[in-house]
């Protein structure tokens, strides 16, 4: 299906494809290269809205994270040259995530190439290793079939970000186009049966397996049916990155308390929809204490996102909805009988860790240490979150903790950078939060260290009207590194930051609200003051910096 043809500039066209493939807001920092985009989105029928922030990795960010909410992918509209060089990272950030996003620039105009114009660089090459395409759209005729090629590219299987940089003089000019109404939609990938056969059998031989879901079964829309898949097998669950809420919070195969104790013990490992990085130790699980490693399976959307580095026992690929009814079925098919797993002995104990675990962690969500100890702010905060809170992290140690605390009752309700580990990301994915749930609770949970990369974009919250509640765990200190180089060298320097830094008050100075805490005590109350406030409001609580998360991984 199409529409009419349309005369117009070249921006809107460009507007016209993104709305066809579902895009509803444009995130951006003005720049005069890309002024017909705005153009168009204000003329258009209804309005496109447009956020303008402060610095652009702010609207990639955003861009990529309504792409995560919303799983269409989201725009942001960079001008040329620098504009478009700071949003390197956050693209960067989308192809390791698996976002769907559309990165738009403005680029040196054609009449001027090579004769060293405003901010002539040809852009690219720069992010071709980055993104799944990055084109030029050379003349006003090519933006339409450029736009619309890079939305169908970035929402399809295996998902990631796009960019297409338009000549300046170009995107000025005229043409008549016709746009594709409804987008592209590519069909999705058939696992292959014989695969998902051979998995069934390694599932119905296993003593001990554990299932990883991770943010591609969120991603490719299988939340409903690997929940089914794990309700109907009894299968013992572990939720990694927007995997997170797939199995709700409290549920009795939910086992990611007993995350070690699952993957020392397990026989069989079965990871789906995320890669088999420093997050899963490569892919290598068991094998501790005398133990048989475990067989691994590695089960992805697409064929270049499986493992090629660890050794598999089977793996498949394809849509994940179609890979879990496959399972499912062939574990259950008349020819087997009845023959049904019997996974009662490990799965209790497993709880019986995850209980332990929970006990554990109560004493640290209670702690009345003075300074505060960083558990306490979850203690107080889990309580006031509900179901359907979307909860972002943006630090270290910090956030690691909220990775241990929190667990979403419902899926989508989890963003964190993922394996590149871009701090500075959380501001531009609470505007994203807070424009793609409107009536949810937003909270950004921040270290004091990735506050100052992006906490002047609290203008672009208060100038939008989107109130977020933000909560900076501050210790002084870059706490991830801190720890680590005492005690490789005894000592360390370039970790220490100003001792309570009043982030609050910057806050404050830019339109929004906020408040030291220094009192355990104090800190629900704050909270409750800042999801009343109805502005942007920023908690910002003095913790203990010897309080640092214990990890498991340095990521090498």
């Amino acid at each position: 299906m199409s529409t009419e043809p349309r005369e117009g500039h070249g921006g809107v066209h460009a507007v016209d494809v993104a709305r066809a493939h579902g895009v509803e807001t444009m995130f951006t920092l003005s720049g005069a290269h890309v002024f017909p985009m705005y153009d168009a989105a204000v003329k258009a029928e209804p309005a496109m809205p447009i956020i303008d922030v402060r610095h652009e990795p702010t609207a990639v960010f955003a861009a990529e994270a309504i792409g995560k909410l919303t799983r269409t992918p989201g725009l942001a509209v960079l001008t040329a040259g620098p504009g478009v060089t700071n949003g390197v990272s956050p693209i960067a950030q989308a192809s390791f995530s698996g976002s769907p996003l559309v990165v738009v620039g403005g680029r040196a105009p054609n009449n001027r190439w090579g004769s060293g114009s405003l901010q002539e660089l040809d852009q690219p090459p720069i992010i071709e290793s980055i993104s799944k395409s990055a084109v030029t759209a050379t003349k006003v005729d090519d933006i339409a079939p450029a736009m619309d090629e890079a939305f169908t590219l970035a929402g399809s299987s295996h998902r990631g970000p796009t960019f297409v940089d338009v000549p300046m003089d170009e995107f000025f000019n005229s043409t008549t186009v016709t746009t594709p109404s409804n987008g592209n939609r590519t069909a999705p990938i058939e696992p292959d049966p014989d695969a998902l056969a051979q998995i069934a059998e390694l599932i119905r031989q296993s003593a001990r397996p554990v299932l990883v879901l991770g943010t591609d079964v969120w991603a490719d829309r299988a939340e409903v049916a690997a929940l089914h898949f794990v309700e109907e097998t009894g299968i013992p669950v572990i939720s990694n990155g927007m995997g997170r809420g797939i199995v709700p919070g409290g549920h009795p195969q939910l086992v990611t308390k007993a995350r070690s104790t699952s993957f020392n013990q397990a026989d069989l490992v079965i990871v789906v929809g995320t890669p088999l990085d420093f997050r899963l130790g490569y892919g290598i699980f068991g094998g501790k204490e005398g133990t048989t490693p475990a067989r691994t399976v590695h089960i992805a959307d697409s064929p270049g996102q499986l493992s090629t580095h660890a050794e598999l026992a089977g793996s498949a690929s394809g849509d994940l909805t179609l890979v879990f009814t496959g399972l499912l079925n062939s574990l259950t098919a008349p020819s087997q009988h009845g023959r049904r797993p019997d996974w009662s002995s490990w799965i209790g104990s497993l709880q019986a860790e995850v209980a332990a675990a929970t006990a554990r962690d109560n004493e640290l969500l209670t702690a009345e240490a003075d300074p505060i100890h960083p558990a306490r702010i979850y203690g107080e905060l889990l309580p006031r979150l509900a179901d359907d809170a979307v909860v972002i992290g943006d630090g270290g140690d910090f956030v690691s903790f909220a990775g241990k605390f929190v667990e979403p009752k419902r899926p989508g309700g989890w963003l964190d950078p993922g394996p590149y580990g871009c701090l500075g990301a959380g501001m531009g994915a609470a505007m994203a939060a807070r424009i793609a749930r409107p009536s949810s609770q937003v909270v950004l949970l921040y270290g004091d260290g990735a506050a100052g990369m992006s906490l002047m974009d609290v203008d672009s919250l208060v100038r939008h009207n989107l109130p977020v509640v933000m909560v900076v765990g501050n210790n002084s200190a870059w706490g991830l590194e801190k720890g680590p180089m005492q005690w490789l060298y005894g000592y360390d320097v370039a970790a220490d930051l100003a001792p309570h830094t009043r982030y609050d008050q910057v806050v404050t100075a830019l339109g929004g609200g906020g408040e030291m805490v220094t009192d355990p005590k104090e800190i629900g109350p704050a909270l409750d003051r800042a999801f009343a406030s109805g502005i942007p409001y920023l908690v910002n609580v003095m913790t203990d910096v010897n309080a640092a998360y214990p990890r498991n991984t340095t990521g090498i």
